[in-house]
């Protein structure tokens, strides 16, 4: 699948930092990109990783040293909201993601599973029929839609009880860990980005508690904290990563802003020098909210204020692509020796990704009517640089993926 009529034509970017080695928690990479978590809903109903993804992100770790997160995956059954999504709570989940990381590792390259719990952003009617609880820090819907869709199906949103937040964090997220430790991830990275329900605590719009877990700053902050403290002897502080997006407005009214980042990086690096520094920090930039571009002049915000209080890695994401064919943009940002570059839209698009960005080889566009289908078209269908494969548009949106286990 590839459209030589709708390309993007880069420099090569060999000589710069982009392909110097960067540690990342235990592990030195031999380059500083990395693939960002990417749902293309690839999986089976019933949560299980296919084998269209195995062949995906083998395809991806094929440059030895690169950094695969992959897509957000639940940690619970809880905290489903979308079909055809991937889970981790339990075995068979884990022996089927265990294939794909065994995949990356023999390829060199590596694995971090992201973490995610939707909360209000779920789908009312899917977990009617499961009978699971529609919950949130507190009753506030997210929009109109999901409002209509809750009230019409009998399953209205409701506030997380108490016990069920400690659940959360004592239960729920750990078994999550422990099954990513069986299933040969290198890493562990919570979603706390996008208005999803880590997210969902931090911001005043969506959480109007009056417990510890709502009202100030440091209430706010107390879940993910919490779920944060509570890893740390399970994987290892350098096994963990958390995704944030300081400035989106996808899925909320009003960005999270610099004031409770700011407080939440202190208390990271706080224990980053108690000896319990995380592997990494990912943040979206604000050319980004959603899954849409932001025109230049619409841009609010800045995550400059990040580097100033952590001190530890960074993984950066949100349309570098733009500053093109030069990427004034990245090589500013990988300056300080101690960030990485995640590519989302473009690596699916491009599955030899870092050799065409190492070399200058033009990138394919991505095909974005394909991303969020059951079927192969559009997501293995994608060629290396000067391959000539072709595919049969109709054979592959036949092909649906085969449960790993």
């Amino acid at each position: 699948m590839t459209d030589n009529s709708n390309i993007v034509k880069i420099d090569a970017l060999g000589s710069t930092k982009l392909f110097h080695p960067i540690k990342v928690g235990a592990n030195k990479l031999s380059q500083r990109i990395a693939h960002a978590p990417t749902t293309r809903l690839r999986s089976t109903a019933d949560n299980v990783p296919t084998d269209l993804q195995l062949q995906y992100y083998k395809d991806r770790a094929q440059a030895p040293g690169t950094l695969l997160i992959t897509e957000a995956t639940y940690v619970s059954e809880g905290g489903i909201g979308l079909p055809n999504t991937p889970g981790l709570w339990n075995d068979t989940q884990a022996k089927a993601w265990k294939q794909i990381t065994d995949a990356i590792r023999e390829q060199g390259s590596y694995s971090s599973v992201q973490l995610w719990y939707l909360g209000r952003t779920a789908y009312p009617p899917e977990l009617k029929k499961r009978g699971l609880p529609f919950v949130a820090p507190s009753a506030l819907y997210h929009s109109e839609e999901s409002e209509k869709q809750a009230k019409e199906s009998g399953h209205e949103l409701r506030a997380l009880t108490k016990d069920e937040i400690e659940h959360l964090i004592n239960e729920e997220f750990p078994n999550a860990a422990r099954k990513a430790l069986a299933a040969g991830f290198d890493y562990i990275e919570l979603h706390s980005a996008r208005g999803y329900l880590l997210s969902q605590f931090l911001n005043p719009v969506s959480n109007q508690r009056t417990d510890e877990y709502g009202g100030s700053i440091e209430n706010r902050a107390r879940f993910l904290l919490s779920i944060v403290d509570k890893l740390i002897p399970i994987v290892g502080a350098n096994r963990i990563g958390i995704r944030f997006s300081p400035w989106a407005t996808f899925q909320v009214s009003e960005p999270e802003g610099e004031e409770v980042h700011s407080y939440i990086l202190k208390e990271l690096q706080k224990r980053a020098e108690e000896g319990n520094e995380l592997a990494y920090l990912s943040y979206v930039e604000p050319r980004v909210s959603g899954v849409v571009d932001v025109k230049r002049e619409d841009i609010n915000g800045s995550n400059a204020f990040v580097s100033k209080i952590w001190k530890g890695t960074l993984i950066k994401a949100g349309n570098y692509t733009y500053s093109a064919p030069k990427f004034d943009d990245l090589v500013r940002d990988i300056d300080n020796d101690r960030t990485l570059i995640a590519w989302c839209r473009f690596f699916t698009s491009n599955p030899d990704l870092v050799q065409r960005l190492q070399h200058g080889y033009a990138l394919q566009q991505y095909d974005r009517e394909t991303f969020y289908q059951q079927y192969n078209w559009g997501y293995n269908t994608w060629n290396n640089y000067n391959e000539k494969k072709k595919y049969d548009e109709k054979t592959e949106k036949e092909r649906i993926g085969k449960p790993l286990a």
